[in-house]
């Protein structure tokens, strides 16, 4: 299995030492990346379809995505406020409409490509052997984007190292999340080892759903990819309400997303002096996911 584990992570390597200062070819890697995604997912639906026994399986998706949820969830946020407490972050006070409602459509959607995988896959009733190999195919070229991405993301080693509050609290999830993942792995009776890679996502649902998926199956690539988009879903929600008073809680709870697609309610609902932090902490963050995942799924 390491030798797999290993083989997935090179491509995720050789993107990483690709530099790349055209804007045109990263708009269009980019591009590529969002649709390999849906391809995945849809895949990821059509694996699910071939499962036995669907009913039961798709029980056990939904137990596992809750309380991996809940688990995690509530660590995170028992440790966040407190470095509000000791650490304030300076905010803005003025919040401009942002369309909430279509941001958290444009996640959903997601799990609608996947149900609609599931869909067909139930209804043509045909061999699905080939999709396990189609899914680790388009996973590795997925990878190569991915390093690519993150190596030309803008952020230098210096910017990170400066920012301590960013990295204070990727560090804070970090620890609060994997602790969720063992509470759960234990409520669950299920691998250590298990719980950990499920908790390594920080909200990069269609990255978690897929490498989870790939080294543990179906089951808990369904539930991994549910787990991250219900904490996606929930940051949109909750930055709004929580960014005024409790900005470091508002931002270390949109996990990885904080660099990309949380950012720009971040920006708006917090201000500027929010947005190094928040980089920096999804970041560190997005970089983790991959790396830790194909750890624990290789133990």
């Amino acid at each position: 299995m390491l030798s797999g584990i290993l083989l997935i992570f090179l491509p995720l390597v050789l993107g990483y030492l690709i530099p790349i200062k055209k804007t045109n070819i990263l708009e269009f890697i980019n591009t590529q990346t969002s649709r390999l995604v849906l391809v995945i997912l849809a895949l990821m639906g059509l694996s699910l379809a071939g499962l036995d026994n669907l009913s039961q399986n798709l029980s056990q998706i939904l137990l596992y995505t809750f309380t991996f949820f809940i688990s995690i969830s509530v660590c995170n946020l028992l440790a966040l406020p407190w470095l509000d407490r000791l650490w304030p972050t300076p905010t803005s006070h003025v919040q401009r409409k942002l369309p909430l409602i279509k941001m958290v459509l444009e996640s959903a959607k997601l799990v609608v490509v996947v149900a609609l995988g599931l869909i067909v896959g139930l209804l043509l009733n045909v061999d699905l052997s080939w999709v396990e190999q189609a899914s680790e195919n388009i996973l590795l070229l997925l990878l190569f984007f991915i390093g690519i991405q993150l190596r030309n993301s803008g952020m230098t080693l210096k910017q990170i190292i400066l920012n301590k509050k960013g990295v204070i609290i990727a560090a804070v999830i970090l620890v609060t999340s994997l602790l969720g993942g063992v509470i759960a792995a234990l409520i669950l009776d299920i691998p250590i080892n298990n719980g950990l890679a499920m908790a390594s996502g920080f909200g990069w649902y269609s990255l978690a759903g897929i490498l989870i998926g790939d080294g543990l199956g179906s089951v808990y690539g369904g539930a991994a990819f549910l787990n991250e988009l219900l904490r996606e879903i929930l940051a949109l929600i909750m930055i709004p309400l929580l960014i005024n008073r409790y900005p470091n809680t508002a931002i270390g709870y949109a996990g990885a997303t904080a660099m990309d697609f949380t950012l720009p309610v971040i920006q708006n609902c917090g201000g500027i002096r929010c947005v190094p932090i928040a980089i920096v902490s999804g970041f560190i963050l997005s970089l983790l996911v991959p790396v830790l995942i194909l750890f624990f799924i290789s133990l």
